[in-house]
């Protein structure tokens, strides 16, 4: 068995297996629009918990302890693991924002959420709307910002030292604000689901 788990691939493929026997078991799939938003916003919260959960990979173990790597050791990070981890999280991200915008569209809220709840009276739509910029806001960073800087950064694209180190400064500071503005944006999301 440990044989099989070894296999990121494996891994994922039982998962699904197991995913799926729960579904059979306790559910069933009907094909109907409830089945396929509740899909979506499965696949919403499984893209939000990767690209979170490495957004808290970079702030709460990467960046903290590159100081404490020996010099002769920082390539096994910043070559492999920085462009692997970058990867899954601005394509987590990208998910995350579709998933969203489907999910949103399918149940009737994208507009009224996006506009805050403007004129709905609904604070529901106002609290995922608030959710919904957060992370838009957020998105934006990875991808026009982050991403961009960590590449100069990490040496995926030609830099000089000055300007490596100005994008690793701003990679990480932006880096921090999505941080920031994870708790809010989580907030936003689960409050409206749960409390309105």
């Amino acid at each position: 068995m440990a044989k099989f788990f070894d296999s990121l691939g494996n891994t994922v493929l039982a998962g699904i297996g197991l995913l799926v026997v729960f579904i059979l078991v306790t559910r069933g799939i009907a094909f109907d629009h409830n089945w396929f938003a509740f899909l979506f916003r499965w696949l919403h919260v499984l893209s939000a918990l990767m690209w979170v959960g490495l957004l808290y990979y970079f702030n709460f173990v990467q960046i903290p302890s590159m100081p404490r790597i020996p010099d002769d050791q920082k390539p096994a990070v910043s070559k492999v693991i920085a462009p692997q981890a970058l990867f899954w999280f601005r394509y987590a991200a990208l998910a995350t924002v579709v998933t969203g915008i489907v999910l949103a569209s399918m149940n009737g809220y994208l507009i009224q959420a996006l506009l805050l709840g403007i004129g709905s009276g609904v604070m529901k739509d106002t609290a995922i709307g608030i959710g919904m910029w957060l992370g838009l806001v957020m998105a934006y960073n990875v991808w026009m910002v982050i991403w961009p800087n960590q590449q100069k950064a990490l040496g995926m694209v030609e830099a000089d030292a000055e300007t490596k180190k100005r994008a690793a400064a701003t990679a990480k500071l932006f880096s921090r604000i999505n941080t920031a503005l994870s708790l809010p944006m989580l907030f936003a999301m689960v409050s409206a689901q749960n409390i309105f």
